[in-house]
């Protein structure tokens, strides 16, 4: 466990008790730490910097040295502002509830998913994306976003030619919009498809 994932524990206990970070909940945490190394990332002009985790973990220490009581303070106020962006943004669909629009959105994702491997520079129009969302106050969920939004822009545009610059901008532009429009927007983004098992089988 590294030190984020340390830090960010401590404190999503403290908020929830009820929450089995290490059991059920674990996602909980995943993308909390993805979504805070984000907010970082951002905050400190790392995106789209190479080697730029290594250096967020190197900044935390310094801090946690120089002033744990401050950090602590932050750390503790940006995981109830993304416990409650949490809470509000991820709907958890059990069963066959929503299943058309949940079919309609899958199609297209899976449609994408086979050019999203073969591109090249993803991991740096994702940053784009992420940091446009962070830009217009979405803390929550940031990598997951990010990805889905290309991807259904990818599925959605029929793109045949990935190395077809022109096309790929069009994508990109067309993510940055939506990214703006769905920061402001209210209410779930986020769906989690869960057997109905899942909950029967003492989780």
């Amino acid at each position: 466990m590294n030190f984020v994932e340390m830090m960010l524990t401590e404190r999503l206990k403290d908020i929830d008790s009820a929450l089995d970070i290490f059991g059920s909940d674990r996602k909980v945490l995943q993308v909390a730490c993805q979504d805070f190394t984000n907010y970082l990332k951002f905050h400190w002009n790392l995106i789209g910097k190479e080697s730029n985790q290594c250096e967020i973990v190197d900044k935390l220490e310094q801090l946690y040295k120089e002033n744990p009581a401050e950090l602590e303070e932050f750390l503790a106020v940006w995981a109830n502002t993304w416990f409650k962006k949490w809470k509000e943004r991820v709907k958890l669909l059990i069963g066959v509830q929503n299943n058309n629009k949940w079919s309609k959105v899958s199609k297209v994702l899976s449609t994408a998913e086979p050019l999203w491997k073969k591109l090249e520079c993803k991991h740096e129009l994702q940053e784009m994306v992420v940091g446009t969302l962070l830009k217009n106050g979405e803390i929550c969920g940031t990598d997951i976003l990010s990805e889905n939004l290309l991807k259904m822009e990818l599925g959605e545009r029929d793109v045949q030619d990935i190395e077809d610059k022109e096309q790929i901008l069009k994508v990109v532009n067309s993510a940055l919009r939506k990214a703006r429009d769905m920061a402001q927007s209210r209410g779930p983004l986020i769906y989690v498809k869960i057997d109905k098992g899942y909950y029967s089988a003492g989780h």
